[in-house]
């Protein structure tokens, strides 16, 4: 539970004697610490890269402040905090319990009598929050600690005022896929509601060791999260009526905090006298363990004998310190940063050029599982929580737009090339299949949209910099889309923020405009309004003369399609097809050939990029995934029953794949690979690889990637998932 101090960890902050350490990660390093009184805390610190973003100081303010609403009762109580600091930090009560999750692994699923307690403390946890006018978003197991005198809630990193549309302006979903509510899950607004629906999973998890909505990839998750029924087998009976209702997809059919409280307590006793005793002699040892001495520091290491550490990972975007967040704090410290999820990230230093950072990937030999599977041809980690872009393929080497950086790896063994660390969002990066262009805006002055041209293996200007004057050039005000020919597209606000904000603070809607710069002159050539609608991000690709785009509708259960003149921006015609899954796009997901634009949903569907009418329709009463089209066939998944191939003339069904010896759940929101010999179709936890010849499942390649480029000259398919980068053969 307790680690040793560093050579290098200070022997205090402020007045705070530091004893140990609970954990560490890419935020900031948790400390066991005494006051000179001698009273015990959990101190937490923040890496000085990130001190300097005064974003993220509000950030850490806020989290604070959260913690201090919910309360010494319901929560880690917050004893100081020094925000302003040059190294912020917080030092908060030293909480003796266990996180639930390692409540239940102890001694196995919860009596009936716990659940009940626990159920009707956490209400009151939420009620005092939600009294407040603060959603915690982020409700989960290991976010609950277990002590003699009940629970405890930590872990506001992306808890915030119920009603704010941060989360609505990022297009993605933020929170735990497994305890996410349906409409936190289709990257909507999570109201209190959306927290009652997370202490229902909580306490299905309680009950029964597992999550209302099983494991598996985040998409997976999602889609039960939204659409399926829970799982709630082994929950007694008793409790099924309640947590179902607290599990209904609609927030409004939701029982209040209040009626949960009420229904689940039973009125007699202390917290601890509902605790098995296995919890209780845990809570204990953890108590005593806080007087042990503390354990040696250890000491600086030899510089021969170490080998290099991998640096800490980049510090969090302004964007996604406001938007996104949550993990579980590492022991038992509360209101905690969520570092678990950062441990396994890493950082490589910016470089434009030259050899590139000591950090890398793993190199794995590239032999098979026993499945025949291929191993890895390499493997990097990520810091990618949104999964907000498919990698980008530029000039030789493969682009990962992550959660605060660009990172450029050779697709021949991973390694970083570079690192640009001003692109802070995927919707600031594009290419041309040669360069990158990557968007920002001027630090102080007015408004202005900045285009950058990228090396693709240096990462260095290769042209001189573009400034549109009068438009909003942050991540919140403009969107990358594409580019070719030397023209780039782009989504992007017309309007001096700060003048229109003054004027309106109400308005976000207007000005919106899809434009078209000429790289060589820095020049618009065209710009074109539209409705602001949603904030999803477009989807865009060129087909011949036409820039097809594709967009989540304001319903948010289907999808916009239009194409548009490409040297003149006018639109040539426009539709809307049902699609429910469209919020879960992203962009580098729209299959076209020279004919037909091709979508999935409730069936498959060509529209015709001449008029986008619809061409053809395949299925009915089923749905299909994410379509990829390749050599005049398309390809795509079907939920229950796997890969079905259709020929892009006319719909007509070509083959399908044949059952196999395992139960595959095949992936909808991840586009298959098309092969010569395999068709690599997702499936839950990895990639299948159907033979061409036996249609059959040959074997599974494990991986949490869900968006995939093909490095054809080198044979290889680059993966991207939330916490890796992976590459496997190709064929």
């Amino acid at each position: 539970m307790l680690s040793p101090l560093t050579h290098d960890d200070p022997a205090a902050v402020a007045s705070y004697r530091l004893l140990a350490r609970l954990g560490t990660g890419g935020m900031g390093t948790v400390y066991l610490a005494r006051t000179p009184g001698g009273r015990t805390v959990a101190l937490k610190t923040v890496h000085a890269r990130l001190a300097a973003d005064p974003a993220f100081r509000a950030r850490f303010r806020l989290e604070a402040d959260a913690a201090r609403i919910i309360g010494a009762r319901h929560g880690a109580a917050v004893v100081a905090a020094d925000p302003l600091a040059g190294t912020p930090w917080l030092a908060t009560e030293y909480v003796l319990g266990p996180p639930l999750d390692d409540a239940v692994a102890l001694g196995g699923p919860l009596p009936e009598p716990t659940v009940r307690a626990l159920g009707a403390a956490l209400a009151g946890a939420l009620a005092q929050l939600h009294s407040s006018d603060v959603v915690h978003r982020d409700l989960k197991p290991s976010n609950v600690l277990v002590t003699a005198y009940g629970p405890k809630v930590i872990d506001f990193g992306i808890a915030r005022a119920a009603g704010d549309d941060h989360l609505t302006r990022t297009g993605a979903a933020a929170g735990t896929p497994a305890f996410m509510s349906p409409e936190q899950a289709g990257g909507q607004e999570h109201p209190p509601a959306g927290d009652v629906f997370a202490l229902a999973g909580v306490l299905v998890f309680a009950a029964t060791g597992h999550g209302p909505f099983g494991t598996g990839s985040p998409a997976d998750l999602l889609y039960r999260v939204r659409h399926a029924e829970p799982d709630l087998t082994g929950v007694p009976e008793s409790l099924l009526p309640l947590l179902t209702a607290c599990l209904a997809k609609d927030p409004a059919a939701r029982p209040t905090t209040t009626v949960l409280a009420d229904r689940l307590h039973d009125g007699h006793g202390e917290f601890a006298d509902h605790l098995p005793p296995l919890v209780l002699a845990d809570i204990a040892r953890r108590a005593h363990d806080v007087w042990l001495p503390a354990p040696h520091r250890l000491p600086a290491p030899t510089t021969a004998a170490v080998t290099p550490a991998a640096p800490a990972p980049p510090p969090l975007s302004r964007r996604r310190l406001l938007m996104t967040g949550g993990a579980t704090l590492l022991g038992v410290a509360g209101a905690g940063f969520g570092l678990k999820a950062w441990m396994a990230a890493r950082d490589v230093p910016h470089r434009s050029g030259g050899a590139p950072a000591p950090t890398g990937p793993t190199a794995v030999p590239a032999t098979t599982a026993s499945d025949g599977s291929p191993t890895a041809l390499w493997r990097g980690d990520s810091l990618d929580r949104e999964e907000g872009l498919t990698p980008l393929l530029a000039g030789g080497v493969v682009g990962v737009a992550e959660t605060v950086s660009f990172r450029a790896l050779d697709p021949k063994d991973g390694r970083a090339l570079w690192e640009d660390r001003m692109v802070s969002d995927p919707r600031q990066i594009t290419t041309d299949g040669g360069l990158f262009y990557a968007s920002g805006y001027p630090s102080d002055g007015s408004s202005a949209l900045v285009v950058r041209t990228l090396a693709a293996r240096t990462g260095e200007e290769a042209a001189r910099t573009i400034v549109l004057k009068e438009y909003e050039g942050s991540p919140f005000g403009t969107e990358l889309l594409t580019a070719s020919g030397g023209v780039l597209y782009a989504a992007s606000r017309r309007g001096d923020r700060e003048a229109r904000d003054a004027r309106d603070a109400r308005d976000k809607e207007s000005g919106w405009h899809l434009l078209a710069v000429d790289l060589r002159t820095g020049r618009e050539v065209w710009r074109q309004p539209y409705a602001w609608g949603n904030v999803r991000p477009w989807l865009c690709r060129i087909v011949g003369d036409r820039l097809v785009l594709g967009k989540n509708s304001d319903d948010l259960t289907s999808f916009d399609v239009q194409a548009r003149d490409l040297r003149t921006g006018r639109r040539l015609w426009r539709r809307t097809v049902p699609l429910r899954e469209s919020p879960s796009y992203r962009p580098g997901q729209l299959a076209a050939d020279d004919r037909h634009l091709y979508l999935g949903g409730d069936r498959l569907r060509a529209l015709r990029l001449s008029d986008g009418g619809i061409a053809w329709e395949y299925g009915g009463g089923s749905a299909f995934g994410l379509p990829a089209v390749s050599g005049g066939l398309v390809h795509a998944n079907e939920a229950g029953r796997g890969l079905v191939v259709v020929g892009a003339d006319r719909g007509a069904e070509r083959w399908r794949e044949e059952p196999g010896g395992r139960a595959l759940t095949p992936g909808l929101l991840t586009v298959p690979v098309v092969g010569a010999r395999y068709v690599y179709a997702p499936v839950r936890g990895g990639l299948s690889a159907v033979d061409r010849r036996t249609r059959r499942s040959a074997w599974v390649f494990p991986t949490d990637a869900t968006r995939y480029v093909v490095d054809v000259p080198g044979r290889r398919i680059v993966g991207a998932g939330a916490t890796s980068v992976v590459a496997l053969p190709y064929a």
